[in-house]
């Protein structure tokens, strides 16, 4: 199963990196006469935030009539961020973790965080079968995506509970491959998100969510990242993405019913069911994530930039990172400026 899902991750990139130099990077050397690109090519993953509803009523490509939009669906924050080392995709979607890794050594890719999507809430959790806490786990399989925010979860939980990685059997898989090991009872325990963390709730029990660890220090978010060559060469084109962002956001909150509507057409559920699932996520506008508490503003970066130096030195005691970068380091890599600029009246 393990080399099944590398071969297919593989190739994806590769077809990813083989369609970007043919229509990413090149097509972009000349933009376009109103100055946007020739194309944007956007990875995006199955998760009921407003990135489904952007995707679903198709505004950015009504808002930028002249860019060829690409849209290709990740399984995992660790695939985008190798999709991004291949120069494969302009905007993606990766959890708190796998951006912090990737800001970090050895990875150091040259993107920014220009969007929170949402703020993790009980749309991830830990999922088991025949245990009753997090330390009868001991000795036991649990699945979960490797350098995911719900990896992070994971081995906070398990900090929390006094175990380490030793003490239990780590298998690294994608959503969907927990979801059919789990069918056929291969793994213990899971840590996963939404929606496949629903099908293994039915019959499994909770023990601990992402929004119950948040409370108590270790928050998660899924965040976009955007390739710092494109967002200075095309500084317009992201205030336009983030501008369509920001109105998904207010859609869940004015009009329920039509944003759930659009999150279920994305993952193909009924719209009860993505509404239940929105409900497990903290959505922001682009005027909180300019607040304070967030991404903050290019004259006083926010103090989200300490949530990932706090990622990075768990990680690094984890020993799943090379070193830690000063705070200044995740500061320099906020798109505040590009914020600022959609955000203005």
């Amino acid at each position: 199963m393990k080399i099944r899902t590398i071969l297919s991750t593989v190739m994806a990139v590769l077809s990813l990196g083989l369609a970007g130099c043919s229509s990413g990077g090149r097509d972009n050397d000349k933009p376009n006469a109103d100055g946007s690109p020739k194309t944007l090519r956007i990875g995006y993953q199955l998760i009921p935030n407003g990135d489904l509803i952007v995707k679903d009523q198709k505004w950015l490509e009504l808002a930028l009539p002249h860019t060829t939009i690409t849209w290709s669906k990740f399984d995992s924050g660790g695939d985008v961020n190798t999709a991004m080392i291949a120069d494969s995709i302009d905007i993606g979607l990766a959890g708190s973790s796998p951006v912090t890794k990737g800001l970090t050594p050895p990875l150091n890719i040259k993107y920014k965080v220009g969007w929170i999507f949402d703020v993790i809430g009980d749309n991830e959790g830990l999922v088991v079968r025949g245990a009753g806490s997090v330390k009868d786990l001991k000795g036991k399989k649990i699945a979960t995506p490797f350098s995911s925010t719900s990896h992070y979860s994971l081995l906070a939980a398990l900090q929390e509970a006094g175990l380490t990685e030793s003490d239990v059997k780590l298998l690294d898989m994608e959503p969907p491959d927990i979801q059919a090991a789990w069918s056929r009872q291969d793994i213990d325990a899971a840590y996963v998100w939404m929606p496949n963390l629903a099908q293994l709730q039915k019959d499994g029990k909770t023990l601990v969510t992402s929004g119950e660890l948040a409370k108590r220090g270790k928050l998660t978010a899924d965040l976009a990242v955007v390739r710092t060559a494109f967002a200075d060469k095309f500084p317009k084109a992201v205030q336009v993405w983030l501008t369509q962002e920001d109105r998904a956001v207010k859609l869940v909150r004015k009009d329920k019913t039509a944003a759930a509507e659009a999150v279920a057409h994305q993952l193909n559920i009924a719209p009860a069911e993505a509404s239940r699932q929105l409900d497990q996520l903290i959505l922001l506008d682009a005027k909180e994530q300019a607040g304070p508490d967030y991404l903050g503003t290019p004259e006083k970066p926010g103090a989200f930039a300490q949530n990932l130096l706090s990622a990075a030195e768990f990680l690094a005691a984890q020993g799943k990172i090379h070193g830690v970068p000063p705070l200044s380091a995740f500061q320099r890599n906020l798109a505040t400026k590009e914020l600022a600029e959609a955000v203005r009246p």
